[in-house]
């Protein structure tokens, strides 16, 4: 599904948050990735954990980049439109799949089989408001919930997402993560829950200081290395 070479990624400060590949040195970029060489095949479920500023946003965002046309990201970020209700902004996930005049007219006027669609969406990631409702009204839970179903609305193939439960509570996280293992053929997920990551994911990647350092299945996972890992971050 996708191999990484020799992957350098530089963060170029005037390019706001854009991650790319560079050749030469630039006094305005920052090298966050160092020659990184990586598989990942389809089907995997894989999660990408590391201590803070350890590069694994800045490689998330650069496999989606690699991954777009089959994959729905879901951002820390969330750009979600502040103004608009929650139905507008999870139906966004659904524009690339129609045309745009059907797009406009059920934005204005939602058609009855997208409402009970997102409806039941928003149920099942126990999301319990009304989709007429701004999400500028909403806790930070709730527009992290709004923007987890935009990308599932998307129903790609391959779900990207950065830490998108780290507004949630464990039970919750859980629960919701059930959902996305289950309604995608493939995933790559930031996450910051090392438990869980061991525990649900086939596959985990460990990155230190923009380096690969561990890239392990499920049954070889060494926790004492992810535990060294994280230890030995908070001491320096």
């Amino acid at each position: 599904m996708l191999t990484l070479a020799n992957l350098n990624l530089h963060y170029d400060k005037t390019a706001g948050a854009n991650f790319r590949k560079k050749t030469g040195k630039n006094k305005r970029s920052t090298q966050v990735i160092f020659d990184l060489n990586l598989t990942i095949n389809e089907g995997e479920k894989v999660a990408i954990i590391g201590p803070s500023g350890a590069g694994k946003s800045s490689l998330l965002h650069h496999i989606y980049q690699e991954l777009t046309t089959h994959a729905a990201l879901c951002s820390q970020r969330q750009s979600l439109v502040d103004n608009l209700s929650i139905y507008h902004n999870i139906f966004m996930g659904a524009l690339a799949r129609h045309h745009w005049l059907f797009n406009l007219v059920n934005l204005v006027r939602p058609f009855k089989q997208d409402l009970h669609d997102i409806a039941a969406l928003c149920q099942q990631l126990e999301l319990d408001q009304p989709l007429s409702k701004k999400v500028d009204q909403l806790s930070g839970g709730q527009r992290q919930r709004v923007a987890l179903a935009r990308a599932l609305y998307q129903q790609q193939d391959i779900f990207i997402g950065d830490e998108p439960f780290s507004a949630l509570d464990p039970l919750m996280t859980s629960r919701l993560l059930d959902t996305v293992l289950a309604r995608h053929n493939s995933v790559i997920m930031v996450i910051h829950d090392r438990a869980l990551a061991m525990s649900a994911f086939d596959r985990v990647i460990a990155l230190d200081k923009g380096r690969l350092i561990l890239d392990s299945q499920q049954q070889n996972i060494d926790q004492e290395q992810i535990t060294a890992l994280y230890q030995t971050s908070a001491i320096a």
